[in-house]
Parts: structure tokens; C-alpha cells; sequence
């Protein structure tokens, strides 16, 4: 096998009418469970009852990831594509509390941007919410927040698999490209998670606290001081973690994935010849 014909044959897990329809719903879910707090009218039930919308929205969130899940394995999803999820979600969940609590240094990132952008959106999914939360079980960081985890990181890896080129693009430009995508999305990834748990502050900070009675602008800017005040310095490390350990291992692993990919054949269908 020639270099370009094995690089033909590395191919993503391809998303069926029904896992797309179900992954469009968890995010929309998703959007709506993060972004509430800026567009429900104050006067309404859901921000009456905002102190429960996070264990609502939780159990909402398990169920819908379920699906997510139950309909990609019918798509494509085989014994050899779920043991790969498998070693991928440990490999991370074990990467996670390797820089716990120190400074943003969490290179279990770069291995979701790598992972999402061989094996796809659809897997890249999947693979970040289980990595969430199996690393969540291993750390002890099992509470109301670890739904909205398990969503950013799912949308956090398949934004790598959305990314252009993935058939074409090789060597030291795809490298910059991952670089580039995990460096914004360090950054937006520490964004979402901010505003899971930001309406929930009360008068803690009376000045970057969400206000029920404002407008949508300055909400967005008390969210805006409330994230430059309390996480742009974890951010900043966890994106210069994932642009350092992407442009020094990334070759080497896009390797080994697309390699194991290829090896896996997820989506070669099996035949029997006649005697």
C-alpha cells in the first residue's frame, strides 16, 4: 500500500439522517441550557424557578446524550469503532488530573482536537462527552456542573472534526490549523462553562453578577468582566498547553490515529464470496 492509497482509505465516522437529527437537538438543548439567562424575561416561570434549571436541564441533557449515542452506533458505530472510543475516552480521562487545579494545564485537549479531527464530528462528539465524564468519576468531580462539561467538550472535539481539509490537508499547515482551532477553542470552551455558572452567583460580586432585571446588553457586559476577572488566566493555559503539545506530538498522533483507523476499516461493509 502506497502512502497516498492508505491516506485515501483513513476515513471519519459518518453521520446517518437520524444521528444528525439527534446531535442538531442535543445542541439546540444545549444552547438553550447555557444561554437562557440572557433571553428569558424576568417576569417569566423559568426565571422564577432558575435555581432548579440546572438539575432539570441535567437529567434533560443525560437522556438526550444517550440518544445521541444509541443513534451514532446505529450509524456506523461498530465493536471496533467502540473499543477505539474506549481507549481514547481513558486515554483522556487519565491525561485530565495530570495538571488538575494547576493553572490551566490540562492536555487531555489536545488529544480531543486530534481525536475529533480524524475520526470526526460525530465520534468527536461522543468521544468528548465520555471523556468528560470518565474523567469526572476518576477526579471526583461529579456534581450538577458535569452535564454542561460533558456538552462543551462534545461540542469542543467535533468543532476539530468540522474543520476544513480533512482528506487534503497534511504536514506542518494542518498542524497550524489544529494549533489555531485549539487555541480559540481553549478559550471558548472556558467561556461556556463561565456561563453555566454565572446566573447563579447572587450578590457575591454585585458588579459581574447576572442581573435578572437588565438588558441583554449589560448582562453580556457584566459576563464579560465576570470571564476577565475570574478564568482568562486558566484559559490562557489551557490554550498554550494545547498549542505547545499539538505542534510538538501532534504529527506523531494524527500517525498513529489515521493508522488505527485505517487498520479499524470502521465503515467496510463484510462480505462472504462464494465457494
Amino acid at each position: 500500500m502506497t502512502p497516498t492509497e492508505g491516506r485515501l482509505r483513513t476515513r471519519a465516522v459518518r453521520l446517518g439522517p437520524r444521528s444528525l437529527a439527534a446531535l442538531c437537538l442535543v445542541s439546540a438543548v444545549g444552547v438553550a441550557g447555557f444561554g437562557w439567562p440572557l433571553f428569558a424575561d424576568p417576569t417569566s416561570q423559568v426565571a422564577a424557578h432558575a435555581q432548579d434549571a440546572p438539575w432539570l436541564f441535567a437529567g434533560l441533557l443525560v437522556l438526550l446524550v444517550a440518544v445521541v449515542t444509541a443513534t451514532i452506533s446505529e450509524s456506523g458505530l461498530g465493536p471496533k469503532a467502540v473499543a477505539m472510543l474506549g481507549v481514547l475516552a481513558a486515554t483522556g480521562a487519565a491525561l485530565r488530573p495530570i495538571g488538575a487545579g494547576t493553572a490551566g494545564i490540562e492536555p487531555m485537549f489536545f488529544l480531543m482536537v486530534l481525536s475529533g479531527r480524524v475520526l470526526g464530528p460525530g465520534f468527536g462528539f461522543v468521544l468528548g462527552s465520555v471523556t468528560m465524564f470518565s474523567s469526572a468519576l476518576l477526579t471526583g468531580g461529579v456534581g450538577p456542573w458535569l452535564p454542561f462539561q460533558m456538552l462543551a467538550m462534545g461540542w469542543f472535539t467535533m468543532g476539530a472534526g468540522l474543520l476544513p481539509g480533512p482528506d487534503r490537508l497534511r504536514g506542518r499547515g494542518e498542524l497550524a490549523l489544529l494549533a489555531a482551532y485549539g487555541f480559540c477553542a481553549a478559550f471558548a470552551y472556558g467561556t461556556v462553562m463561565n456561563l453555566a455558572g454565572w446566573p447563579f452567583m447572587g450578590a457575591l460580586a454585585s458588579n459581574v453578577a447576572f442581573d435578572p432585571h437588565a438588558d441583554v446588553s449589560a448582562n453580556l457586559a457584566r459576563f464579560l468582566a465576570y470571564c476577565l476577572a475570574t478564568s482568562l488566566g486558566w484559559d490562557l493555559g489551557r490554550a498554550v498547553v494545547t498549542v505547545v503539545l499539538t505542534l510538538a506530538l501532534g504529527a506523531t498522533l494524527l500517525k498513529a490515529l489515521r493508522r488505527a483507523t485505517r487498520r479499524a476499516a470502521f465503515e467496510t461493509p463484510v462480505t462472504f464470496e462464494p465457494r
